[in-house]
């Protein structure tokens, strides 16, 4: 029995948030301008996913683009990017034995979110890489920030996990210059666009966006999903991990690049959301126990709960103005990171 508690555990969390998801995700998706009931939201999904061999009435036309172009792609990217970002978060508090880690604290998000906006704006190898320009893009500034993070923290053979975060923030400063100086030489008709785009926004997203951040999600969340006994290891330290059987640089290198997949993978279409992948691990930590093979799947349950909510709070609370998803995310994280900053003095 003991040796299937987790199982147990993972079962019974998994149940829970997938029911509480779902529950939201069809009540997010009446929410709006417009109102939508429940019967005419499944309607609407029925008759796209089922239409062709059930006999399924039509809905009323305005109400299927409303449902099915314009609020449900908006809310399922909402639930990938969430998801991607609460899994890195828990990969990167993991790994780096510190609870205040994560992708966007660690300046991954700002390297991302830098190498979007290159390939936004000046298009350099979409010849070659066509629609994956903007992903290669922010997966390969992202990488970068991070490799500098983990370089400027390090003293000799040693990572200075207590001097990981302001080396993030110094790291975080220099490519949100770098990104202010681009964004300078773009036109008028552009900045009211990307500026939204920067402090995170899932506007105007379809389809062919939510395809595009799924099978990073779904590759990325199983491979590190696959090495969740190692992160278990790494919570010992990385010399007792070591003597344990873990090969600590190669399983390291593995978990930052998926990590950071992942995050650039939803950076590239929803822009710079922060405190995701900070709030989500740690409550998740606190309440489902700290075994990584628990922990990832709920997490990234629980992160696409929160920035569901989070999204639909952001094109409700000033309607019909729309706030950026990211305004919503840093009321909600920078108190939280300020508590868990006080209470880590404290230790």
């Amino acid at each position: 029995m003991t040796s299937n508690n987790w199982l147990l555990r993972l079962a019974g969390w998994s149940f829970l948030l997938t029911a509480v998801l779902l529950f939201s995700a069809v009540t997010a998706v009446t929410m709006g301008a417009a109102e939508v009931g429940f019967f005419e939201v499944w309607q609407v999904i029925g008759h796209h996913l089922f239409g062709g061999w059930m006999s399924i009435p039509e809905p009323d036309p305005a109400t299927g683009a409303i449902v099915w172009k314009i609020r449900l792609p908006r809310l399922v990217l909402s639930v990938l990017v969430g998801a991607s970002l609460a899994g890195a978060g828990v990969v990167f508090q993991g790994l780096l034995r510190n609870p205040l880690a994560d992708p966007y604290i660690l300046g991954v998000s700002s390297g991302a979110a830098l190498g979007a906006a290159i390939a936004l704006f000046t298009e350099w190898g979409s010849a070659v890489l066509g629609g994956w320009t903007v992903p290669a893009w922010a997966f390969a500034l992202g990488c970068f920030a991070l490799f500098l993070v983990l370089r400027l923290a390090r003293v000799g053979s040693v990572l200075r996990t207590e001097t990981l975060i302001l080396s993030g923030v110094v790291i975080q400063t220099f490519f949100g210059a770098m990104l202010t100086y681009v964004i300078a030489t773009i036109s008028a008709e552009e900045l009211k666009q990307i500026h939204l785009w920067l402090m995170g926004s899932l506007a105007l997203r379809q389809w062919d966006q939510t395809m595009a951040v799924m099978p990073f999600l779904l590759t990325g969340t199983a491979l590190i999903w696959m090495f969740s006994r190692q992160l278990n290891l790494f919570a010992l330290g990385e010399r007792s991990a070591g003597h344990l059987g873990v090969s600590v640089r190669r399983t390291r290198l593995w978990l930052l690049l998926m990590a950071t997949l992942m995050t650039a993978a939803a950076v590239a279409v929803s822009g710079t959301i922060g405190f995701v992948g900070l709030i989500i691990p740690h409550i998740m930590r606190m309440i489902a126990g700290p075994d990584h093979r628990v922990l990832i799947p709920v997490s990234a349950l629980a992160g696409a709960i929160l920035l569901m909510w989070a999204d639909t709070l952001a094109r409700t609370v000033l309607d019909p103005r729309e706030l950026p998803v990211g305004v919503i995310t840093a009321f909600i994280g920078a108190p939280f990171f300020a508590w868990l900053l006080k209470r880590r003095r404290s230790w």
